[in-house]
C-alpha cells in the first residue's frame, strides 16, 4: 500500500464502521489517484470509502486539486492578512474561540483555525510544536485550504456542504495531510444566515472524536450568539446621546472606541455590504445600519462597487443610461445619493473625479464571482438569491447581471451534484432550462425517487415548447 495506516484508525470513528477499516478503504482508495485527480469513471463507487468523501474526492479531481503537491498556497501575504482580519467580522469572535478552544488545546496537542468564507485560513493557533508540523504542509493563516485547491478537508469540505464534518487520515485528498485528522463547522451570520466562516480543530486521533464535533459545534453557537450580542451593544451605543457616548468612551466601556480582544475595531463586527441579487432596489448595509435604495441608487452603488479604481462622469454615463446621456443628469443624480449617505454614515459618501467609494463595499454579486472563481459554487448557489437587479436595464448591470448568472450556470452544469443542479433548478432564471435538468437525472441513481419530479417537468417543458 501507498499509505500507512493512520494512526486515528486505533480510535473509536462517530460513523460505526470501524477506523481502521474506514483508514484501509480510504489508502486503497489512492491508488486510484494520480496527480492528475481521478482515474477511474465517474460513475464507479470505491468500496468501503463513504459516499460523502467519494464525492467530495471527485469534486476535487474535477476542480485539479493535485493530490502529490505537498503544500497548500499563500493566498494572502503578512500585511494583507493582518489588514483583512482586522476588518472581518470573524475577528470580534476570537476572544470566544480562543477560551473554548485555544487554550484547551495547549493540554491536548491540537491546532485551531478559524477561516474565512472560501477557506483561506485566518487564525492558527495552539500547541507550538504541532504548529511548526503543520507548517510543512502550509497550514498556516493567509493560506487557502478551500476544497478547490487543496481537495477533501474539513475547512474545505465543510464549507462545500455547508455542515459539520470530520475528515480522518487517508480521507484526505492531499496525502501530505494523511497524518492528521480534523474536524470542521461553518460559521454563520447570526442575523442574516450568510457565510462568515469556518472553524477548525486539527490533530491527531482526538480531533475527530465524537465528542469533538459536538464542542465544535457548541463553540460556534457561543461565538454566534457573541456576535449577536456584540451587536446590539454597539448599536445601543450609537443610539445614546452623545454626552453619554462620551461618558462611556473615557470609562473604556463604549464600543465606539473599544476593541475586541483581537484588535479588531467595532466596525469589524460587520461587513459593509450591498443586497443586489434578486432584487430591483437594493439594500445598502454600513457598520449594521441598513436602507433601501432607490433603483438609481442601487444602480449606481452596484457599479461603484465593482470599480473600486473609480469611473470619471463619461465612463459611469455610459454604463448607467441605455442612451446618449448628459452628464448633467448624472451630477444632479450624485447629489441627491450624497445626501442619502451622509445620512447613513458621512464616510460613505462617494469621491468625485473619478467617482468613487471611499470605503470596502461588498456586492452580494461580488461574493458569488469569488467563489465561482475558487471553485466554491455550493456556496456561491447559497448566497445567489436570483439576478442581479433584474429590471434594470443599465448596460453595465445587464453585463453585471449576464456575467454572474452564466458563470453560476456553467459551474453548476460542470461540477455539481445531482442535489445541486435540482437546487439550482429552483431559481425563476432556470424554471425552463431544459439541460439542467437533464444533467441531474443523469446523476440521479436509476430508482431515485426524485427521477419522477424531473421526467414530469420536462415533459411540461416539451409540451410548452410544442404549443
Amino acid at each position: 500500500m501507498r499509505n500507512p495506516i493512520h494512526p486515528a484508525a486505533l480510535f473509536p470513528p462517530a460513523g460505526g464502521v470501524p477506523a481502521a477499516l474506514r483508514q484501509k478503504y480510504a489508502s486503497a482508495g489512492h491508488e486510484q489517484l494520480d496527480s492528475q485527480g481521478l482515474v477511474f469513471p465517474a460513475d464507479l463507487q470505491l468500496p468501503g470509502l463513504s459516499s460523502l468523501i467519494q464525492e467530495s474526492w471527485r469534486r476535487s479531481a474535477q476542480l485539479h486539486a493535485n493530490p502529490d503537491n505537498p503544500e497548500a498556497p499563500l493566498a494572502m501575504d503578512s500585511e494583507e492578512l493582518e489588514e483583512y482580519r482586522r476588518q472581518h467580522p470573524l475577528a470580534a469572535i476570537m476572544p470566544v474561540i480562543h477560551k473554548l478552544l485555544v487554550l484547551p488545546s495547549h493540554d491536548s496537542g491540537m491546532l485551531v483555525a478559524v477561516g474565512d468564507e472560501v477557506g483561506r485560513l485566518l487564525w492558527v493557533e495552539g500547541d507550538a510544536e504541532m504548529r511548526r508540523r503543520a507548517e510543512g504542509m502550509m497550514f498556516v493563516p493567509g493560506a487557502d485550504w478551500s476544497e478547490a485547491t487543496v481537495g477533501t478537508s474539513a475547512p474545505g469540505t465543510a464549507l462545500a456542504l455547508g455542515r459539520g464534518i470530520q475528515i480522518s487520515g487517508a480521507e484526505h485528498y492531499k496525502r501530505s495531510v494523511h497524518p492528521w485528522s480534523c474536524t470542521a463547522v461553518p460559521f454563520h451570520d447570526p442575523d442574516s444566515g450568510a457565510v462568515l466562516g469556518v472553524v477548525d480543530i486539527t490533530g491527531t486521533e482526538s480531533a475527530v472524536a465524537p465528542h469533538t464535533l459536538s464542542l465544535v459545534e457548541a463553540t460556534v453557537a457561543a461565538a454566534q450568539a457573541h456576535l449577536r450580542v456584540e451587536r446590539l451593544q454597539l448599536a445601543a451605543a450609537k443610539q445614546s446621546s452623545p454626552a453619554r457616548r462620551r461618558g462611556a468612551a473615557a470609562s473604556g466601556t463604549g464600543r465606539d472606541s473599544g476593541t475586541s480582544g483581537t484588535g479588531g475595531s467595532a466596525g469589524s463586527l460587520y461587513r459593509n455590504s450591498l443586497q443586489l441579487l434578486g432584487r430591483d432596489q437594493a439594500l445598502l448595509s454600513i457598520d449594521g445600519r441598513t436602507v433601501a435604495l432607490s433603483a438609481r441608487h442601487s444602480e449606481i452603488l452596484a457599479l461603484l462597487s465593482t470599480h473600486p479604481e473609480g469611473l470619471n462622469a463619461e465612463e459611469l454615463c455610459a454604463l448607467l443610461y441605455p442612451g446618449d446621456a448628459s452628464t448633467m443628469t448624472l451630477r444632479a443624480e450624485m447629489v441627491r445619493l450624497r445626501k442619502v449617505l451622509q445620512q447613513l454614515n458621512p464616510a460613505a459618501v462617494p469621491e468625485s473625479r473619478p467617482y468613487r467609494l471611499p470605503l470596502d463595499l461588498v456586492p452580494d454579486s461580488g461574493q458569488v464571482l469569488n467563489c465561482l472563481q475558487r471553485g466554491a459554487h455550493r456556496i456561491a448557489l447559497e448566497i445567489y438569491r436570483g439576478a442581479v437587479l433584474p429590471r434594470s436595464e443599465a448596460p453595465g448591470i445587464a453585463e453585471l447581471r449576464s456575467r454572474v448568472s452564466s458563470l453560476l450556470r456553467d459551474a453548476v452544469l460542470t461540477d455539481g451534484s445531482a442535489e445541486t443542479l435540482l437546487r439550482y433548478a429552483e431559481l425563476p432564471e432556470a424554471r425552463d432550462d431544459v439541460e439542467v435538468r437533464l444533467a441531474a437525472l443523469k446523476l440521479l441513481p436509476p430508482r431515485s425517487p426524485k427521477r419522477a419530479a424531473i421526467v414530469a417537468d420536462l415533459e411540461r417543458l416539451e409540451a410548452e415548447l410544442s404549443a
